[in-house]
């Protein structure tokens, strides 16, 4: 079985210290875990030299190491000091990178940043304008949502990306997981289902098609039951797996090959790595 983490924040410095060239031994031990894919979005402006960067290293690598994958987007918790200009900014470095990312984001709408700082229409701006983007550059999309299902869900209805792209951190429930997958996304399952009291989500992920999942742990933020107050790790992507298992009917077998698929489908990438 292999398996891939569709939202890790490799570039961080909880996990690359002191933004080392790359963090070889972290990579070595998911190797040896069977998780032979890390997909990295990026966040900001500041950050997207430093995704891309990390997939210099693919070539360096040994054979005995994961692949790492760079998505370019902005997220809606870092707008404070962002203009248009930055979105404009966003459509060069994706252009010029074209070949070095496979999607944009991470992108999207959150309620409680909303209140704080009054700034849905400047999220819904930068939320248009990504999608916009994503579709003129045929990638697929990387979608933060927290609260904000009912506006979310609006534009992307509105703004339909033929490619579509992934629901990260899906908390919601079955009604709400289907109008995504009706849309052609694929939900991100993360350490969300491993909190007993997530009883919606998980009997939504109970519910779905294996064909809507993905696995992802947004590390190294989002811990996990039972490792709160700790850095999260790519690693615990074993974890999310095993609590699927106990989640789902089919085998352990057919879920990873399954979602393996499904990623491979998504992103265009090689299923046989």
């Amino acid at each position: 079985m292999k398996f891939t983490d569709t939202h890790c924040h490799l570039d961080f410095e909880a996990l690359t210290p002191l933004q080392t060239s790359v963090p070889n031994s972290l990579l070595a031990e998911c190797f040896n875990q069977h998780i032979h894919q890390i997909i990295v979005p990026a966040i900001s402006p500041d950050n997207w030299s430093n995704v891309l960067a990390l997939t210099n290293f693919n070539q360096e690598l040994s054979n005995n190491s994961c692949k790492i994958f760079a998505c370019l987007g902005i997220h809606p918790w870092f707008l404070d000091n962002l203009e248009h200009q930055d979105l404009t900014l966003l459509a060069e470095k994706v252009a010029n990178n074209r070949a070095n990312i496979i999607a944009i984001g991470e992108m999207g709408l959150d309620a409680v940043i909303a209140k704080q700082q009054n700034n849905l229409p400047k999220q819904l701006e930068f939320f248009d304008y990504q999608l916009q983007l994503a579709k003129q550059q045929k990638l697929p999309v990387i979608v933060h949502h927290r609260g904000t299902h009912n506006e979310t869900i609006t534009l992307l209805k509105q703004i339909k990306v033929p490619q579509a792209g992934i629901i990260h951190a899906f908390s919601g429930s079955y009604q709400q997981a289907c109008q995504y997958i009706d849309l052609g996304f694929k939900l991100g399952i993360g350490g969300t289902i491993t909190y007993p009291r997530a009883k919606k989500t998980i009997n939504a992920i109970k519910r779905l098609p294996l064909s809507s999942l993905v696995m992802e742990t947004d590390a190294p933020a989002m811990p996990l039951y039972g490792f709160q107050g700790e850095s999260n790790s790519p690693l615990r992507l074993i974890n999310v797996f095993e609590k699927l298992l106990s989640i789902r009917e089919e085998k352990p077998e057919v879920i990873a090959e399954v979602m393996e698929n499904n990623i491979s489908a998504l992103f265009k990438l090689p299923t046989n790595e």
